[in-house]
């Protein structure tokens, strides 16, 4: 009678091989890398206003530029810095003053595509925006519809800036990747 250890050691290789051939050769998912510039319009006074102060050491007459201050915003997200040009987003969220000289915001917000090839999707914005430097880093924590599963950061600039009417335009260079 034949030896059952030699027939068993014959038999490793005939399901080893297969398995290792479908492990190398099976398509991987691959992240996708998405690079987007956005202007956000962020505008506290005039007939366009598009956020408001809601808490602060006097209420919500408390400038944001006050440490602890909350301001929630539905700004307008553009693709060029001409506010005229056109609409592909908003920017939905809060900002608090988070430095106890006033020079930085803590931010957390949505961007929420209206048009354009993301339409409906979301990319969830979170970090530190000490306002006073030129660039700053933050985070892209999360997203929806096309950006699911993502993971990324942005840079933001101020491409414009009007402190004594409260009115600033951002420019955020965003890289995400995603599935």
């Amino acid at each position: 009678m034949p030896n059952p250890i030699f027939f068993a050691s014959l038999s490793i290789p005939l399901f080893v091989i297969p398995l290792l051939y479908w492990a190398y050769t099976y398509p991987k998912n691959k992240y996708k890398q998405t690079n987007l510039v956005l202007y956000v319009h962020d505008n506290l006074t005039g007939d366009d206003a598009s956020a408001m102060t809601v808490a602060g050491k006097d209420g919500p007459t408390t400038s944001i530029m006050h440490f602890g201050t909350l301001l929630a915003h539905d700004d307008p997200v553009t693709t060029t810095p001409d506010p005229e040009s056109k609409h592909v987003a908003r920017a939905q969220g809060m900002y608090i003053n988070s430095q106890l000289d006033g020079k930085a915001l803590y931010m957390i917000f949505s961007i929420m595509f209206t048009d354009g090839e993301y339409k409906g999707s979301t990319l969830e914005i979170q970090g530190a925006d000490p306002f006073v430097l030129k660039e700053r880093e933050f985070s892209v924590v999360s997203g929806t519809g096309y950006f699911r599963f993502v993971k990324g950061y942005g840079i933001m600039t101020t491409e414009f800036l009007d402190i004594p009417n409260l009115r600033a335009i951002i420019k955020l260079n965003i890289t995400v990747r995603h599935f």
